[in-house]
């Protein structure tokens, strides 16, 4: 949560203050960032290389970064209401997937909860709501690669087992590589600005290099949390996020705040404590049931190729996963 403000808070000034307004240029930098940081880790062995699958790889790293792209195609033809709306989307288009795809059950209380908090984050955030057909199909391209991307994120550390550096480190070249070449003519579309005709002041250029080393944390912590959680519950993050951002940019940056963001901020928090609570609950209880009962057949180990097979990951689920974003830059 602190990396993800933080590095929020950043770019806000990096974009809004400084001029910088190139999100998929400097996403493509993040992850470059953290794959030569994560690679330096590894010379010191602060972690254990584990190869995977290279198809799987490539797909998750081509799949994370469409979605990033999508995101900011869809922030560029869509207001920011309707843009909002669209990150709102992932979350019950997520427990659409893992029901029909992954067989994952949601209690009444889950579902409650989630939709308080979406009511919340929704009355806090979304303003204007203003269609049109191009915006609405990136749109809907956004919600499916974000959300199969991050199921993706879960799925693969735990059929593989391995760990959220293990797989950030595998996959972030890829990320970076479509990001890097499809970045800047993203941003010129939308902008109608050149990134590298662009001119780097010693603040904005400290501010990239602040940007970069926060995504770091940001891109691990993403990783981690997908792979020790759900998808779900990172999305409520996400949102708990909004929620914050709204909050310090009020505080730091002097941003308009009325009655109606600190109610949806409530609201949002009450949906976001009975989630966590009715997930609680949830898990001891599972536990206790699992405690009670004695194994009959012990679970086999299956190594075979994540996205070959029945239950391999041709039924895409989410990225996310998103950004930064996440929140687009994310």
């Amino acid at each position: 949560m602190a990396s993800s403000v933080s590095i929020v808070i950043c770019n806000k000034a990096l974009m809004s203050n400084l001029g910088f307004p190139f999100a998929t240029t400097l996403t493509s930098w993040h992850l470059m960032v953290t794959f030569v940081t994560l690679h330096v880790a590894l010379r010191f062995n602060f972690f254990e290389n584990k190869p995977i699958d290279m198809k799987t790889v490539i797909l998750f790293g081509i799949l994370n970064g469409v979605s990033i792209g999508f995101l900011n195609l869809s922030l560029g033809f869509n207001s920011i209401g309707f843009y909002q709306m669209t990150k709102l989307a992932i979350i019950p288009f997520t427990v659409l997937l893992e029901t029909i795809f992954l067989k994952k059950q949601f209690s009444r209380n889950i579902k409650f909860s989630l939709l308080i908090l979406l009511l919340g984050v929704g009355i806090a955030s979304i303003t204007d709501l203003q269609l049109n057909f191009a915006g609405t199909i990136l749109s809907l391209l956004a919600i499916v690669t974000t959300c199969v991307g991050q199921i993706l994120t879960n799925t693969i550390q735990k059929r593989l087992n391995i760990s959220s550096t293990q797989l950030l480190y595998q996959s972030a070249p890829f990320q970076a590589a479509i990001l890097f070449v499809t970045g800047p003519l993203v941003d010129q579309f939308l902008t109608k600005k050149n990134v590298f005709a662009h001119k780097y002041s010693n603040v904005v250029l400290g501010f990239i290099l602040l940007s970069c080393l926060i995504a770091v944390s940001v891109n691990f912590s993403t990783f981690l949390v997908i792979g020790k959680t759900s998808p779900v519950t990172y999305q409520v993050l996400g949102h708990l996020k909004t929620c914050l951002v709204l909050g310090f940019g009020y505080t730091l940056l002097h941003d308009p705040f009325t009655s109606r963001n600190i109610v949806g901020i409530l609201v949002a928090i009450v949906g976001m404590g009975l989630y966590s609570y009715f997930c609680t609950h949830e898990t001891k209880k599972k536990q206790l049931g699992d405690h009670s009962s004695i194994p009959q057949v012990k679970e086999k180990d299956t190594s075979t190729p994540l996205l070959a097979g029945k239950d391999g990951y041709q039924d895409k689920e989410n990225h996310e996963s998103k950004k930064l974003s996440k929140n687009s830059l994310v």
